[in-house]
């Protein structure tokens, strides 16, 4: 069988009913499942293009990694095979259209629009990234749109056709063939140099610069230069083709395709955000959480104290030192090692050697008496402790000791008068979370700690609630490390406070992580 199939042919059972598009590796069609009341995307390559190691390596991978991937911003991969010679991927249909099309049409976009799809295409991306990722080819073309009522389009990255493992090798392939779309492609990836997610980071730069000007980022006659202006020339500012944009848009573009992988912003939600901010454009935020990322070293659990004040009417802010320095203070601790919690959090779950993983208690698998810390935080904490919670982080309810000893909590028994639940993240950024809440819902007064260096000290009023954050940068034997303190005014909350440990100063992590927190 060669050629563009035709409607209705039979192909590996599906039913082809008609032509999506053809690119680089293959043709796209709508085909019905063969089983299920569905339609799939079934990308089908032309049949000599299997005859090439190389080509039918790159093909199979696609399949496997982005299988790895359940993310609601990323086009979901079903199977794959081998049909009359030609190798096949079915992938979850996107009834709609992609953003080239779309610039096509409508040339450059309303500021609201082009935050929004970069938000969402860069929560696809990063989430790509925690499991170890690259997508390696970010534009337009392969960022599609749902139309959804009354709501903005859904946004889905598409199309990891020559996705490699982080760390996998240089950018070329064996005869030196460039595997990006050449408007797109970060400078190592036209090198010999390794590549990151900080390529995927730079094509989403490229990405946005378009969004906003309908034009690529460097348009040149020919393919030499175009590659030349990627290494050497400068990042372009939108504001010279739209004058109306605001100015700060031209910063956020020229660190995002920065030529230094080490300048540009360390993930794509961080561009994401510092978009938004240019803007002035608030992002409602949206959580999912993910498979588990390796942890790092667990960290045990800071002090604080309850105050006496026992009226839930009362703010929860004290006096701004105490929120300053408590919070502070409590992140020194929180870089302590404790044995006990590390077999909590980094247990493998299907070892039966290992024990049970979570308290053998009447609560099983649910956070029992400390339920009522997940309630006030359910998009930051995992709904239970055997899953994960913003952002891949992984959780457990802790106790310290009349020794001092911080050990895994029993969940049907309420300490007094402190529940505490830490968590360990991906370090990209957030190394560790820690919330800690006053079992007799009394607001919360943090510990006085003079002589810390504040780097930000701010209330903060979202959507979804108000209150204060501090953050600050610790310098340890290890390196540096930020820091951020945060205390809620609502009822609902004001009884617990929040710090987050990562990121390499006390700003790194509040650019980095405040933006798309989940409060």
């Amino acid at each position: 069988m060669t050629g563009t199939l035709s409607p209705e042919t039979l192909f590996a059972g599906y039913r082809i009913e008609r032509a999506l598009g053809a690119g680089g590796m293959g043709t796209v069609y709508v085909a019905a499942h063969p089983r299920l009341p569905r339609r799939d995307a079934l990308k089908v390559l032309p049949e000599n293009a299997g005859a090439g190691t190389e080509f039918h390596a790159r093909f199979l991978r696609e399949a496997e990694l982005t299988a790895r991937l359940d993310h609601p911003n990323i086009v979901s991969v079903y199977d794959r095979g081998v049909e009359d010679g030609r190798l096949w991927i079915a992938m979850e249909f996107v009834d709609g259209t992609d953003v080239a099309a779309l610039l096509r049409r409508a040339s450059a976009l309303p500021p609201e629009q082009a935050v929004h799809i970069v938000t969402e295409t860069a929560r696809g991306l990063d989430e790509a990234h925690r499991n170890g990722l690259l997508h390696r080819d970010v534009k337009p073309a392969n960022i599609l749109l749902e139309p959804v009522d009354d709501a903005p389009d859904r946004v889905l990255v598409a199309d990891f056709g020559i996705a490699r493992a982080a760390g996998d090798g240089t950018a070329l392939t064996a005869v030196g063939t460039v595997v990006a779309t050449l408007a797109y492609a970060a400078p190592e990836l036209l090198t010999e140099r390794r590549v990151d997610h900080r390529a995927d980071v730079y094509a989403l730069g490229c990405t946005l610069f378009e969004l906003l000007t309908g034009a690529k980022p460097f348009p040149r006659d020919s393919v030499v230069a175009v590659m030349q202006a990627h290494l050497m020339a400068p990042p372009p500012k939108a504001t010279a083709i739209r004058p109306d944009l605001p100015t700060a848009i031209d910063a956020v573009l020229a660190r995002a395709m920065a030529k230094n992988p080490e300048e540009r912003y360390s993930s794509c939600g961080a561009l994401a955000a510092a978009t938004a901010a240019a803007f002035g454009i608030a992002v409602e935020q949206t959580v999912v959480a993910s498979a588990p990322p390796p942890l790092p070293s667990p960290v045990a659990a800071p002090i604080a104290s309850p105050s006496a004040d026992t009226s839930v009417n009362q703010p929860a802010r004290q006096p701004h030192r105490a929120l300053r320095y408590g919070a502070t203070a409590a992140a020194v601790l929180t870089l302590v090692a404790a044995a006990t919690v590390a077999v909590v959090l980094t247990r493998d779950r299907s070892d039966p050697a290992a024990g049970p993983a979570a308290p053998t208690t009447a609560a099983g698998v649910t956070w029992g008496r400390y339920s009522f810390i997940v309630d006030a935080f359910p998009q930051l904490l995992p709904a239970t402790p055997t899953r994960t919670g913003h952002q891949g982080i992984r959780c457990a309810a802790i106790v310290r000791g009349e020794d001092g000893i911080t050990r895994q909590a029993d969940l049907d028994v309420m300490p007094d008068p402190i529940a505490r639940i830490t968590c360990t993240g991906d370090e990209n950024p957030v190394r560790d979370v820690y919330v800690e809440c006053s079992t007799n819902r009394s607001p919360y007064s943090l510990v006085d700690e003079p002589g810390v260096v504040i780097l930000g000290d701010q209330t903060w009023n979202r959507s979804t609630g108000r209150g204060r954050i501090t953050w600050s940068t610790l310098a340890l034997a290890s390196g540096d490390i930020g820091t951020i303190g945060i205390s809620f005014d609502e009822p609902t909350r004001n009884f617990c406070m929040v710090v987050v440990g990562g990121g390499k100063t006390g700003q790194d992590l509040y650019d980095r992580w405040w933006p798309n927190a989940p409060f």
